[in-house]
């Protein structure tokens, strides 16, 4: 019979009960190389591909339990809660925005502060919560970020902020934008006591945030790719009606123009920030354990 007079036999039907189902979420893939990775893996190396190293986003629960050493974290200021001072509405109203906000992140607003260690030193520590309307710092962010300066001050112990956000809540008016000279005012008296203060810069930090103390560390570090500036960059390029270098704002770009003193993967950062923290506060270093003896002969 010749081939094209025969007829093909149709596929067997697979019943649903033979169809095999993959769990939602089981893999991620990576936004920038495609590489896909069980999420499992994937979280425990702190949301960063193993393949390309990009750094995507890192919920601030996992940040702080990689950053500070276990079960030293101890957040403070939770009875803090944002007002609605100037009666903002646009499609919203700012009372719902943050309930809303509430609700789906926590009633922590956009910063989250308090005690904790890192490489076994005591520090006062703050973590922008970016889930948290942008990261937008209204009266509240630069309350809690300015007792995290005072904190650090009364103890005489280094303090450490996690940056990352969109820039002053709009909502709040010049409320908002007043909380960059509270905050670097207290960051201020920090400085003339000599205790150390060491800003990580994350994806994004720009707006007030950028225009203040998320740049007035003693040692400002960032991630990498991190994009960090006051405006984003086709504002500028609209206002100085310029074409911009490439990698314009990210930390690359800064570290190479002096305005950052290191770039740090996710996964180095809280060994390096222990290391930094010993230097600048005068403290002994670590104690390495010994080699064993080589065998003999």
């Amino acid at each position: 019979m010749a081939w094209w007079s025969r007829k093909k036999q149709p596929l067997e039907q697979t019943s649903e009960s033979n169809k095999v189902s993959v769990p939602r979420g089981l893999w991620t893939k990576c936004d920038a190389c495609g590489e896909i990775t069980y999420t499992a893996e994937f979280v425990q190396n702190l949301r960063v591909c193993p393949v390309c190293g990009h750094h995507h986003v890192l919920p601030t629960k996992e940040r702080i339990a990689a950053m500070l050493d276990p079960d030293s974290w101890q957040p403070l200021d939770l009875e803090l809660r944002s007002g609605d001072p100037l009666g903002f509405r646009d499609q919203a109203a700012y009372s719902d925005r943050v309930t809303k906000a509430d609700r789906s992140v926590g009633p922590t607003d956009a910063f989250t502060a308090g005690f904790g260690r890192i490489d076994g030193l005591d520090v006062s520590a703050g973590f922008f919560v970016f889930e948290y309307m942008g990261g937008s710092m209204g009266s509240v962010v630069g309350e809690k970020v300015t007792r995290v300066f005072e904190r650090a001050l009364e103890r005489k112990i280094p303090a450490v902020v996690f940056s990352a956000s969109g820039g002053a809540r709009m909502q709040e008016g010049i409320l908002s934008l007043m909380q960059m000279a509270k905050t670097s005012a207290a960051r201020g008296r920090l400085r003339a006591a000599g205790i150390p203060y060491v800003s990580v810069c994350l994806h994004p930090t720009t707006g007030g945030v950028a225009a203040s103390f998320a740049m007035l560390g003693d040692i400002i570090l960032a991630e990498p790719r991190a994009l960090v500036g006051f405006a984003g960059p086709r504002v500028v390029q609209q206002t100085i009606g310029q074409e911009l270098p490439p990698g314009f704002q990210r930390a690359e770009f800064l570290l190479e123009h002096g305005m950052l003193d290191r770039i740090v993967g996710r996964l180095e950062m809280r060994e390096q920030l222990g290391l930094m923290l010993r230097l600048l506060a005068g403290a002994p270093a670590k104690a390495v354990a010994a080699l064993p003896p080589a065998p003999a002969g």
